[in-house]
């Protein structure tokens, strides 16, 4: 009804072209307007000068010949100033985007290893801005951010990626468990070594003391009986030493140990033994 009337309204964030007798007349700005269609004036259209979104999905190869597909996000809008270049010189603006977009990621990227391609995104992003900034400057644009929000590679490199990574880290933990094995090794070894050096001393005052015993003995009964020798003294010890071993083996029901008579003599007697044993089955079996 208002358009039938020669009123239109331009919505806030956003402008409109008025053409007279099909040429441009001039921007409307937000607000209510009067196009007197009597005197020619039409409306051409209108333009949003809000921030636009575009995302690109670029495949391409790296430099080690992985394929990739690069997502590329692209904020832009119309200046109001240049409302006009902006309605009439591009037809597809997002088409337009994306060949510049398609144009920097296919020679930037080829340059880079697959690595590489993932630590410099900002840098990829940089170029992609700074090359549609003065392609589409002409054209009254703004390139207010280029994003580069995904690199993907093909599945069966990332899954390699994935096993290289999980390979890595699995030698590690193996190198982490061998030390902490070596470490534990290396301390039970020097506890036993310690273990052992206070048991060697242990013995050795256990065996003091008895000698030091022994002597006191000798001496007290050697004074207090007169006529004894030292040898008297000490096979008397010894021998009360064996009954009372032979006591506490026999009051114990549960006893497994067994007294075999052993010496030099004992020695050579077994070893006769054992040579006579081999040459009589030597001539069984002749």
């Amino acid at each position: 009804m208002g358009q039938a009337l020669g009123c239109i309204q331009v919505e806030q964030s956003s402008v409109a072209i008025r053409e007279n007798f099909g040429k441009f007349g001039n921007v409307l700005n937000p607000g209510c307007h009067c196009l007197p269609w009597c005197t020619g004036s039409r409306l051409a259209g209108f333009l949003s000068l809000r921030v636009q979104q575009l995302d690109v999905r670029c495949e391409t190869k790296t430099k080690d010949n992985v394929f990739v597909t690069v997502v590329a996000s692209i904020q832009y809008r119309a200046l109001a100033d240049k409302a006009t270049d902006t309605f009439y010189k591009l037809t597809n603006t997002r088409e337009q985007i994306q060949a510049y977009v398609f144009d920097v990621i296919r020679a930037s990227v080829p340059k880079l290893e697959l690595d590489a391609a993932f630590e410099q995104k900002n840098e990829i992003a940089k170029a992609v801005e700074n090359e549609l900034e003065k392609a589409m400057s002409h054209y009254g644009y703004e390139i207010v951010q280029t994003l580069i929000v995904d690199i993907e590679p093909d599945e069966h490199v990332k899954r390699s990626m994935n096993e290289i990574n999980a390979a890595s880290r699995m030698r590690v933990a193996a190198n982490e468990k061998a030390e902490a094995e070596k470490i534990l090794q290396i301390k039970h070894a020097e506890g036993d070594a310690e273990s052992k050096y206070l048991t060697g001393l242990g013995i050795a005052r256990q065996r003091q003391a008895i000698v030091d015993g022994i002597r006191d003995s000798v001496l007290s009964f050697s004074t207090n009986v007169p006529g004894t020798s030292s040898k008297d003294v000490m096979d008397m010890i010894l021998v009360t030493q064996y009954f009372d071993t032979m006591r506490e083996i026999g009051a114990s029901s549960k006893s497994s140990s067994v007294f075999v008579p052993h010496g030099p003599g004992a020695v050579r007697d077994v070893a006769s033994q054992i040579r006579d044993g081999l040459l009589q089955g030597n001539t069984a079996q002749l």
